[in-house]
């Protein structure tokens, strides 16, 4: 276990959403006892969170900016909006009725988070209420506290979450605002801070494009996809093209797909991912991606060999960036939207996660056919590659600066 805190706690560093400069994150996991990654005072509270849930491990850290002074800003707004309103709680069966709680309209969120509680303060009581309903709650001015039931690596998953949601729900209520020139000038401080850093964080993709980083296709055997697939995972992710655990990847030899497993991270895929026949003849698709049948179905009307699914932040905010305000599917965007949206070249559909009616299985593949990428609603962008993942990587890292163009363009303009 203490192999465990100190892993997760560094990859917050690593990934840029904590400093430790600010003495963050505090990260605890329980085996035979209760280990954390460092000495704080606020530890004593945190193990009376514990002692009041049935979890093993717990996590309480201060994003990094720009996270922290978006994450204020929103909690703040919302805090103002629910004392105006009279309050409001949780109804019983794990839903928010109108309380202290952030609401992002992301598909991470949706499916994972469905919202993010509010905590007036550092306080055991407060917290655990709010972790019995939800995976996560927000302190103002101090932080994010999230936990685990079976191991630490969820309790970064959900902050990582967290901190995506937070990040994109506030730049695109900023773009909403600037779109009906109501933005404030605090707002927009803070917007083009986070624009500015985002885009330092993402510069380093152009080396990655022109070096030797990206192994050259089409391969021959399953030994040259994999090594492939580990390091176009990897970079997909040191350049903030995706979050936590999100995202897929995979790569067609013939007629198997190597896809990544469901819940597997990008940057850790060495042992993590499946070769699936196409005819479906072995049962290793039970463990591969959610999305391996969207996959599939590319692969089949197109000529495309590789396909890598990223979360790109401003690719997510743009698509949940609509001007028909009287469009009478708001609210059911993410599986009904009927109007034919596109970001340049690249088109925007519905679609949720999986192969219901309404999977993104069946808007996606038609979509992508003689495309770069497609854009699903709130929730990420898809790009495929013709012999490798170079093409794939690229078209993730290119679509998604022509997203931060446009909503530059957008807020200028408001």
């Amino acid at each position: 276990m203490e192999r465990l805190v100190k892993r997760y706690a560094d990859k917050l560093i690593i990934h840029g959403l904590c400093d430790e400069r600010n003495g963050t994150p505090l990260l605890g996991g329980l085996d035979a006892e209760l280990v954390w990654n460092r000495e704080d005072p606020a530890s004593e509270i945190l193990e009376e969170v514990i002692a009041g849930l049935n979890i093993n491990s717990i996590l309480f850290a201060r994003p990094s900016e720009p996270y922290f002074s978006i994450l204020n800003y929103l909690v703040r707004q919302e805090l103002d909006v629910d004392t105006d309103a009279g309050g409001g709680g949780d109804d019983g069966d794990g839903n928010s009725d109108g309380g202290a709680a952030i609401r992002p309209e992301d598909t991470e969120t949706r499916t994972f988070l469905h919202d993010i509680p509010i905590s007036p303060e550092f306080d055991a009581d407060s917290i655990v209420d709010a972790l019995k309903r939800r995976k996560s709650v927000v302190i103002p001015d101090q932080g994010i506290v999230a936990f685990g039931t079976v191991s630490p690596e969820q309790a970064f998953v959900t902050y990582s979450s967290v901190c995506f949601a937070i990040f994109v729900k506030f730049l695109t209520d900023h773009l909403y605002a600037a779109a009906v020139g109501v933005a404030g000038k605090r707002e927009r401080k803070i917007a083009l801070r986070a624009i500015a850093d985002y885009k330092d964080s993402i510069r380093g993709a152009d080396d990655s494009m022109s070096s030797d980083k990206l192994r050259k296709g089409p391969f021959t055997d399953g030994a040259e996809v994999l090594q492939a697939m580990t390091t176009a995972g990897r970079l997909t992710v040191e350049h903030r093209m995706v979050d936590s655990f999100f995202g897929n990847i995979s790569y067609r030899l013939g007629d198997v797909i190597y896809i990544s497993q469901t819940g597997s991270s990008l940057d850790e895929l060495s042992g993590n991912t499946c070769a699936c026949p196409m005819d479906g003849s072995s049962c290793a698709g039970i463990t591969a991606s959610s999305e391996y049948t969207a996959h599939r179905d590319i692969y089949q009307i197109t000529d495309n060999r590789a396909i890598l699914h990223g979360h790109p932040k401003f690719c997510v905010i743009m698509s949940l960036f609509c001007e028909n305000f009287d469009c009478g599917f708001r609210g059911l965007c993410h599986i009904k939207c009927p109007e034919k949206r596109f970001i340049g070249d690249i088109p925007i559909v519905p679609g949720e996660v999986g192969t219901g009616p309404f999977g993104l299985c069946h808007t996606l593949p038609p979509a992508i056919v003689g495309r770069r990428g497609v854009i699903v609603y709130g929730h990420g962008l898809f790009t495929v590659g013709r012999c490798d993942f170079t093409d794939a990587f690229s078209n993730l890292v290119e679509i998604e600066k022509m997203c931060i163009d446009r909503y530059l363009d957008r807020i200028e303009i408001g």
